[in-house]
């Protein structure tokens, strides 16, 4: 079983604490949404559990092991990561992409044995994009590349994935879908982190919130207590209008 934790982290650029003294906890069987307004420090954070971005004070930690001290094909074969707006500019095909999920376990001899073509084709299928697979990554839309891109994280078979601002700029039918193939990865085994926007989606989708705000947490918790009125307008400065629907707290409007 995986575990991400962050202790105490401090981020900092030009002077500015980005990520201030910020400790988490991320485990299987949640899919967490990281919400908050633009500078709230949301990708920082999320770079930093998966070792791009070094704090200069704390540390993460995967499985109890400082994340910077670890290899990155130990990092990989344990944690998948989507990047905002799911870039590719290699004029390859979306098959060759999800294959390349699959470095992590090159040299496993388990994985050789003919089945790392079966799990290129399970990712494909599970998201609906075996149709494209020989079609270039460059001539896809945004909502079919990162649909490539979700592939190639489930080829790796990393317990854990972070996305980051999976659903930014798609279509609603593309948000809905790509949501939903999130969740349907967590597991008593396997978890997802995903930096959000939308916060009727991340109430939706998202069993547990992190509510950032200047580089700190405000809130940590279900989306029905995260996302409170008093929370939301200390936060974004907007006057919201809630209501629920199947327990889900939903954002109808809002002012200034």
């Amino acid at each position: 079983m995986t575990f991400l934790t962050a202790r105490n982290i401090l981020i900092s650029k030009n002077n500015n604490n980005i990520i201030n003294n910020i400790s988490l906890k991320i485990r299987p069987g949640e899919l967490v949404g990281l919400i908050g307004p633009n500078g709230a420090g949301k990708t920082t954070l999320l770079k930093s559990l998966l070792g791009i971005v070094k704090p200069i004070e704390g540390g993460v930690y995967l499985n109890n092991l400082g994340i910077n001290t670890l290899s990155r094909n130990y990092v990989s074969k344990h944690l998948g990561y989507l990047a905002q707006g799911a870039p590719c500019y290699w004029p390859v095909t979306v098959k060759q992409i999800v294959e390349l999920g699959c470095l992590p376990h090159t040299y496993d001899t388990k994985k050789r044995e003919g089945s790392i073509s079966n799990i290129v084709a399970e990712s494909m299928a599970s998201t609906g994009i075996s149709d494209l697979q020989f079609r270039k990554v460059t001539s896809l839309s945004g909502g079919e590349r990162t649909l490539t891109m979700l592939a190639r994280c489930l080829a790796g078979q990393a317990p854990l994935i972070l996305a980051d601002e999976p659903v930014t700029g798609l279509d609603p039918s593309h948000q809905i879908k790509i949501m939903q193939l999130l969740k349907n990865q967590v597991s008593s085994k396997t978890g997802v982190v995903a930096v959000l926007h939308d916060l009727n989606l991340a109430a939706k989708y998202c069993s547990r919130l992190v509510l950032m705000s200047e580089g700190k947490i405000h809130a940590d918790g279900v989306p029905d207590t995260v996302l409170s009125t008093q929370n939301i307008s200390n936060v974004y400065g907007i006057k919201a209008k809630m209501q629920y629907l199947d327990g889900q707290p939903i954002i109808l409007s809002g002012s200034i």
